[in-house]
């Protein structure tokens, strides 16, 4: 028995060989059942990954578990493969997901399945893999709000500003690589490096020989020497700072940023030395001042509340300590002394998430920070009618509108106005989504389009900008507001607006709108890094991209012309390529930061 399981956990087999063989004979039926040591290799060499979620040498029936990962991948990538039919026209991405939670799918095996196609050739698919990001983006943020749910629920004395800012630092960011204890273990490297620096001035320190975060009742001489080594270690030795030039940059928040970059704002920076100085005995508590957070520091006996019995830290002016006083210099003018309390851990978050919801510069980014504020404070009129709005501004979950400008209705009466405008607005909108406009199809052999010199896919270079960039699509002639081409100044081109334009997908991640004349095919043809290339294409095929089948309906002759440009640019042939994905959609507004 031993010796046929280790003839058929040889590499070269594969689970149609494995069902091949169990079939021959009882005995060989046998060695290969469902609990044996011959499917639990052929499910560990399909899928590695997924060896996390169990324990060593745990006995389970690896060959159901074998099928139900095969079974989700068949219906993860049928799905996937799906959206781009029917969301190509969606400017932003909404409701396309939730089905996929609705398959009631292990979420492990679905998300394995979403890596895999990421992970696949890096030139092909790239529509797929374009939806695959998107739904496992959507995936990890829903696990993350359950998450913080979960830690909101909790007790508030045992609520973690740190765990509770790594929570925030994940949603943002859910396809990055962090995690609590990673952000932990950065956080002990430093903690060692303050106790070294501690070592020298006072080798018998008690923090030294404390756990970390055991409160010794240090004395206030005790916790000063543990205050000046941490300010000397963060901002002398580490070279910490806080980003005064771009102050409301996004990674100022996030806390695997601030680490990796050692730059942040007054929230992210107190958040990481008010934790540092708890791993080594002293507490400071958060203090919500205006338009600078700050942390406090008791000089009195504990329990005191008196403004004057504090000293004030500036961890984004590097450590500074400050009076009550001298806080109000900092910020130019005089404040009550409530604003000298003590906050919460959660008053902490929905600050940090406040920070992030300011940025204008990304839907994604006030799409993230609502649904966070909201998750915190789920009854706040004013957050809730900005996110109904900002739904409504995208045309996304329209139904989910519904039920929010249901619940704000019921929290606040009077604002039965806004309410009822967007409500009629909603309605119409399903109503237009349940009718669906036909695609305009642009064929290059129409009359109006004869002076149309390049197709979709080419790889272009903008002669007066220097940029690079792939069309997406083009227009005979140039189709937006008077406004803007007066702002642009079209009028001064030799062909004015009365010429070509071209939707093209620049290397710098923006879209624009490019005249035919200031348009020249690319010498060297480049991949181009955009976020939305997959959205539109299937292929990078060395010197062009091919359309997917969404593109290809919208411009039916392109492909052909695309072939054929190439081919007598770069002086060979490049054989049409066979796999055509599908495409589309966006979290970002499509049209911004156009040029000619």
């Amino acid at each position: 028995m031993a010796l046929l399981e280790h003839i058929l956990c040889f590499p070269v087999l594969k689970h149609v060989d494995i069902c091949n063989v169990s079939c021959c004979c009882k005995r060989l039926h046998d060695v290969c059942h469902g609990r044996g040591k011959v499917w639990g290799h052929q499910y560990k060499l399909r899928w590695p990954r997924l060896q996390r979620f169990y324990r060593q040498n745990e006995c389970c029936d690896w060959l159901r578990e074998y099928k139900t990962r095969h079974r989700v991948g068949i219906q993860i990538r049928r799905t996937v493969e799906s959206i781009s039919k029917r969301f190509f026209t969606e400017v932003v991405l909404g409701d396309s997901f939730a089905e996929i939670e609705s398959l009631g799918m292990p979420e492990h095996f679905c998300e394995d399945e979403l890596l895999f196609i990421l992970n696949s050739d890096k030139r092909k698919s790239l529509t797929l893999k374009y939806y695959a990001k998107k739904i496992l983006y959507f995936l990890r943020q829903q696990n993350i709000l359950k998450s913080l749910k979960i830690f909101l629920e909790q007790p508030a004395a045992q609520q973690s500003s740190l765990e509770g800012a790594v929570l925030v630092d994940q949603y943002c960011n859910p396809l990055a690589d962090v995690t609590l204890n990673s952000i932990s273990a950065q956080l002990d490297e430093i903690t060692e490096k303050v106790k070294k620096m501690l070592r020298i001035k006072n080798p018998s320190h008690p923090s030294l020989r404390v756990a970390q975060g055991g409160f010794s009742k240090l004395d206030f001489e005790l916790q000063r020497q543990v205050v000046c080594a941490l300010n000397s270690v963060l901002y002398e030795q580490l070279q910490y700072k806080g980003n005064e030039f771009d102050y409301y940059n996004p990674l100022n928040s996030y806390i695997h940023q601030v680490l990796l970059r050692h730059t942040g704002i007054p929230i992210s920076l107190s958040v990481l030395y008010m934790t540092l100085a708890r791993k080594l005995g002293v507490q400071l508590e958060p203090v919500n001042f205006p338009n600078h957070f700050l942390l406090r520091w008791c000089q009195k006996p504990r329990g005191s509340e008196d403004i004057y019995d504090f000293v004030y830290i500036d961890a984004f002016g590097k450590g500074k300590q400050l009076t009550a006083k001298e806080c109000e210099y900092l910020i130019g003018h005089q404040v009550t002394a409530d604003y000298y309390s003590a906050i919460s851990t959660t008053e902490v978050l929905l600050r940090m998430v406040g920070n992030l919801e300011g940025n204008e510069k990304s839907y994604q980014l006030l799409r993230d920070s609502l649904d966070l504020y909201l998750t915190i404070n789920p009854d706040n009129v004013q957050y809730l009618l900005l996110q109904a709005r900002l739904y409504f501004h995208l045309g996304i979950w329209p139904e989910k509108v519904l039920d929010i400008l249901q619940h704000i209705q019921a929290l606040d009466p009077s604002q039965h106005g806004a309410v009822g405008y967007l409500v009629q607005h909603t309605l119409e909108h399903i109503q237009h989504k349940k009718h669906p406009a036909t695609p305009e199809v642009k064929k290059r052999s129409a009359p109006e389009h004869l002076e149309v010199q390049y197709s979709v896919g080419l790889i272009m270079k903008h002669k007066r900008s220097g940029y690079n960039c792939v069309i997406y699509g083009w227009d005979p002639k140039c189709t937006m507001s008077q406004e803007w081409i007066t702002t642009m100044r079209v009028h001064q081109l030799s062909n004015g607006a009365n010429q070509p334009f071209y939707n093209v997908l620049v290397q710098d991640g923006t879209c624009r709108y490019a005249a035919q004349e200031n348009l020249e095919p690319h010498s060297s043809p480049l991949e181009i890094g955009h976020p939305e290339v997959g959205r539109y294409f299937s292929e990078f095929a060395d010197t062009h991209y091919a359309a997917n089948e969404e593109l290809q309906t919208r411009y039916p002759e392109d492909m052909d012309e695309t072939l054929g440009t190439v081919q007598e640019l770069y002086h060979r042939l490049t054989p049409r390529s066979g796999n055509q994905d599908q495409a589309p959609a966006t979290d970002q507004n499509n049209h911004q930061a156009m040029s000619m």
